[in-house]
């Protein structure tokens, strides 16, 4: 790999692309990655895994608010590679999202620069590849974003700060598992979990007697949600994806696919090593996995084996969804209160009602969105909207309400206008727990309950402190209902964040779209922007 030469070249245009684009008064962070495979053994059976910089998981990204996160990545693999950064907004620049439809992969031995900026965000989140199942394989890892000095944070500095990636795992090869989903059948269970990419007692966390820390705690798994406790200690809620919540206090917390919290700790027990625990939630087979927390004067001992937790227990977790609220008056990324934003009185001018299904299709299993199964175009949505290249999807093509008819295949995108404020239902009639995400944009949910939704359910929503997220569960045969700012103009993906799902269908896109041509409302194609399809060639515009 020449990298002297394509380091100068790189720094040219890094210079170049900051003058442009990004206000040169926020501080930049640089991360160059190379992204191989190698060989992984978390659950104890060599597996081939994807790294960066030879890490499983890839290296965490720590910023701060408004910073630009420039990330260079060497595409190493033999096939074309993406990395989403869940949570992360994109202002302004669905360019830099990562998802298929709206960027072109990476070609193998080919770079690719990721323009960032977590612009009026703080929180915890996490990365991880975006196609051809590699979410399988590793190439995830953490992003914290911290309050910029002069912004008060409602809690006091903690002693240290740790992050913890857990979820599901399989022994299976993420080629294997790939296979499987093509071959039209649905995955089998996972063979285990892991907590920061491995198995039980691999990973230590030490910590002083008497300090507090925070754990940012992340659901990265494919298919299945986790209970997440401490032996013996209490945790503090803090932080939801980048809000700050009620500080309530849990022995355990349920965390959904895709999900992220941040919790406080006080090392405040004898001096013992203790169990972390996470397990699966609502499945037949229970999966645990323990990690220990060391405290640094312990001679070595556990009290006791690991705890137990909530198994399939449904009303408990969805209870514990509804006590998850805003903290009002705690200052966000900028020094105004999070409260401050009235969403309960803003009328909605749209209702999205989005119904999860399964449909065999062409005698093969999908998942569908109001009985549309997506299928990925020949060029990235994003792309082909840009240069007006017709035939490559259709606004439309998914409805605003289940149709309650069978299962088709479609590269479904629906249309939004910019600054609309929309309610969003997701109806789930299945028997298990749905995960959705919505790229670009945060949301507050404002009610969650079992059986249908109605008009009447609105009786019963939170129109005061609902906890605004990316990422939100809705139990099975139920509902959960968000309020929605369409502020971000852009190609957006929503998606489910159980994989397996995402991957055969359950998935779309939401065009926000501004009439405005305006680097107000939407930031230019990157100049180095790969085009690939129908758009092979394009130019992007003049180096």
């Amino acid at each position: 790999m020449k990298q002297s030469g394509m380091t100068t070249t790189l720094m040219i245009f890094i210079v170049i692309a900051m003058a442009e684009i990004i206000n040169g008064e926020d501080p930049y962070r640089f991360f160059t990655w190379n992204v191989t495979y190698g060989d992984i053994y978390p659950l104890g059976v060599k597996q081939q895994g994807i790294l960066i910089n030879g890490q499983f998981p890839g290296p965490q990204i720590d910023s701060v608010t408004n910073d630009n996160v420039i990330v260079s990545i060497y595409n190493s693999l033999d096939e074309p590679f993406l990395i989403t950064w869940n949570g992360i907004q994109q202002r302004r620049n669905s360019w830099q999202d990562g998802v298929y439809g709206t960027n072109c992969p990476i070609p193998p031995g080919q770079n690719f620069t990721y323009i960032l900026q977590v612009k009026d965000q703080i929180g915890s989140f996490f990365y991880f590849p975006s196609l051809a199942f590699h979410r399988a394989a590793g190439g995830f890892g953490g992003i914290t974003v911290s309050s910029r000095p002069m912004i008060p944070v409602p809690f006091p500095p903690p002693a240290g700060d740790f992050t913890i990636l857990a979820g599901d795992w399989f022994k299976q090869n993420h080629t294997d598992l790939k296979a499987i989903l093509d071959g039209g059948h649905d995955l089998p269970f996972p063979d285990g979990l892991l907590i920061n990419g491995r198995g039980s007692n691999g990973f230590t966390f030490t910590v002083d007697q008497g300090k507090t820390y925070r754990l940012r705690i992340s659901n990265v798994g494919l298919t299945t949600s986790i209970n997440f406790r401490i032996q013996g200690h209490k945790m503090l809620l803090v932080e939801v994806e980048g809000t700050h919540a009620l500080q309530n206090t849990y022995s355990s917390l349920d965390i959904h696919l895709g999900q992220s919290y941040s919790v406080l700790v006080i090392a405040d027990q004898p001096p013992q090593d203790y169990y972390m625990v996470v397990s699966t939630r609502f499945t037949s087979q229970v999966l645990s996995a323990t990690s220990i927390l060391h405290y640094s004067n312990s001679p070595g001992t556990f009290p006791a084996p690991p705890p137990g937790g909530p198994t399939i227990q449904i009303d408990w977790s969805l209870n514990q969804a509804r006590s998850i609220r805003q903290n009002l008056t705690a200052s966000g990324p900028r020094p105004n209160p999070q409260g401050s934003y009235h969403y309960g009185m803003v009328n909605f001018t749209r209702t999205i009602r989005l119904a999860n299904s399964a449909p065999i299709i062409n005698g093969k299993q999908r998942y569908a969105v109001n009985s549309v199964s997506f299928i990925p175009a020949d060029t990235p949505l994003k792309i082909a909207d840009y240069f007006k290249i017709s035939g490559v999807f259709s606004i439309g093509t998914i409805s605003d309400s289940p149709t309650g008819g069978g299962g088709y295949l479609q590269t479904s995108v629906m249309a939004a206008d910019f600054r609309a404020f929309a309610e969003i239902v997701f109806e789930n009639s299945e028997d298990t727990v749905q995960s959705w995400h919505i790229d670009g944009h945060f949301f507050f949910v404002v009610g969650m309950d079992g059986g249908p939704w109605s008009s009447d359910s609105r009786t019963s929503y939170n129109l005061r402190d609902g906890i605004s997220r990316s990422t939100v569960q809705v139990y099975p045969h139920s509902w959960t209902a968000l309020y929605v700012p369409m502020d971000n103009v852009g190609m957006w993906n929503i998606r489910s964040q159980n994989w397996a799902r995402q991957y055969l269908g359950q998935q779309f896109y939401l065009r926000v779209y501004s009439p405005v041509n305006s680097w107000r409302d939407e930031y230019p194609i990157p100049k180095n922007a790969i085009t690939c399809g129908r758009a092979s060639g394009r130019k992007t515009r003049p180096l």
